[in-house]
């Protein structure tokens, strides 16, 4: 994965995401829009043959986006772990 930080202004950032598509990218846009302080978060893949998206966070300008994306991140870490942990435990469990 390449990012590129394509536009940076008090309450909106844009990125360049090379080497991700729709499941990375829809995972952490549901990540942002679940802040209250996002005021709008989505990407775009120009081309479907080719693994490069924008993504694109706007702040209501209480939290600068990066904030907001660093938090997201860490809520898509937390939902993978957390996922994980109760796939094992059902899985563990007797299949009836």
């Amino acid at each position: 994965m390449k990012l590129k930080v394509l536009k940076k202004a008090e309450n909106e950032l844009r990125i360049e995401v090379e080497g991700e598509g729709h499941t990375f990218c829809n995972a952490l846009q549901e990540a942002l829009l679940r802040d209250e302080g996002v005021d709008f978060a989505g990407y775009t893949i120009p081309h479907p043959l080719v693994l490069t998206a924008i993504f694109y966070v706007r702040t209501k300008g209480g939290e600068k986006p990066e904030e907001a994306l660093f938090k997201a991140a860490e809520r898509v870490v937390k939902d993978v772990r957390e996922f994980r942990e109760l796939f094992e435990k059902a899985y563990e469990e007797p299949r009836k």
